[in-house]
């Protein structure tokens, strides 16, 4: 399992504009515009999802992640909101992903959260002032990609406090255990 790039997430964010675009002119002789771009936010996003699984070292939890965002893209699709509402709880539900399997810390998490903002007003200026669908999912993974920068609020615990922290819960342990052999004696 390798570590994200910025670069990565540069290639990631090339692909996804080109796979979106070539995939709405495609699927439009087919299905309406709007259906179209729904189908493309939810499969964009949801292979986005499994690139962010392969890039955490969190391996716990997948699979009711994977299930609870299949939920959420069935009850989207089921009651049907309008195009807006569906995006923003597309992202939303990459929001947490990563909070969840990237971050530690709640300033960490809102930060993320701005980043997501930051990337879908980005890309709703760009299809406004360009009317470029590829460009809007261009600008939206190129800011998605800086979420590597935001620091993860994980540190390296010091080896010296480490030890210390464990002397001091063996001394805790060891006198809760004498306790309990004081008090299971006396009768």
């Amino acid at each position: 399992m390798k570590t994200v790039t910025f670069w990565e997430g540069v290639v990631i964010a090339l692909l996804a504009s080109v796979f979106g675009n070539i995939g709405f002119f495609a699927l439009t002789f087919f299905c309406s515009d709007d259906f179209t771009l729904r189908m493309l936010i939810s499969g964009l996003a949801f292979v986005y999802l499994f690139y962010l699984f392969s890039r955490s070292r969190e391996r716990t939890g997948r699979i009711i992640a994977t299930l609870s965002w299949l939920m959420l893209i069935g009850a989207l699709w089921f009651f049907y909101p309008p195009l807006s509402l569906f995006l923003i709880f597309h992202v939303l539900a990459v929001w947490l992903i990563r909070c969840l399997y990237f971050y530690r810390s709640l300033l960490a998490c809102l930060a993320d959260l701005g980043l997501a903002a930051l990337s879908v007003a980005s890309a709703f200026w760009a299809l406004h002032h360009t009317g470029s669908l590829f460009l809007a999912f261009w600008c939206f993974f190129l800011l998605q990609a800086l979420f590597i920068y935001i620091p993860t609020g994980t540190k390296h615990p010091n080896p010296e406090i480490a030890s210390k922290s464990e002397t001091d819960f063996k001394r805790a342990y060891q006198a809760a255990e004498a306790a309990v052999r004081k008090l299971s004696t006396i009768n």
